[in-house]
């Protein structure tokens, strides 16, 4: 498979289509609920208080051409203080939806990874970014973490908590699949699209 190092530039995401499998390498961001709303608030919408511009240039520098997972760990911390990944499986991605073009759009974000892909308004971030949405795969936490070879940083986890936090990891390996491309394709609005016909066609047949 081929091997994509973060961060990734435009002409790298503009050559993946839907169905692309690769290995991410590099340094991404987990981010769920509280981290969206977080960002979207206080750096999109709002104006940052004093206390939150250093954390906000932090994240714009590893944000910018990067990556950002949909993903509540299960971590370890170990005798000498640092931490380590136990399991690292994909949250669902939709609950992000009402803040992830935002996100895209703002902090120049190329790939979002997830798992039961995302609708619309992503999409045309997508396209528009350019930007990419990678499944990873479901059920498979602890393999997953395998890949990743270093807790960088920790962002926010007394605020938020362990699964909230944002977690800055670098990864080697990283097993995704594109189903959200730039060019406008979702292989989970095909599904959608197919299995709706299928029902129709069902319907009429009883």
């Amino acid at each position: 498979m081929p091997k994509l190092t973060i961060p990734i530039s435009d002409a790298d995401i503009r050559a993946l289509h839907v169905g692309d499998t690769v290995f991410l390498n590099g340094v991404i961001v987990l981010g769920r609920d509280a981290a969206h709303k977080y960002l979207v608030e206080t750096f999109i919408k709002g104006s940052p208080p004093p206390a939150e511009i250093e954390l906000g240039e932090k994240l714009r520098d590893l944000l910018a051409g990067g990556v950002i997972y949909h993903c509540g760990p299960v971590v370890r911390k170990n005798e000498d203080g640092s931490w380590a990944f136990v399991a690292a499986g994909p949250t669902t991605s939709i609950r992000e939806e009402v803040y992830q073009d935002h996100v895209i759009k703002h902090f120049n974000l190329k790939g979002v990874i997830g798992k039961g892909g995302m609708a619309g308004r992503t999409l045309q971030a997508c396209q528009e970014q350019p930007a990419v949405y990678f499944h990873a795969i479901g059920g498979a936490a602890t393999l997953i973490a395998q890949a990743v070879k270093e807790v960088v940083d920790v962002y926010k986890l007394a605020e938020f908590g362990v699964p909230e936090a944002m977690w800055v990891i670098r990864v080697e390996d990283f097993p995704v699949v594109v189903t959200m491309d730039s060019h406008g394709a979702s292989i989970h609005d095909q599904v959608q699209a197919q299995s709706q016909q299928k029902l129709a066609e069902l319907l009429v047949s009883r």
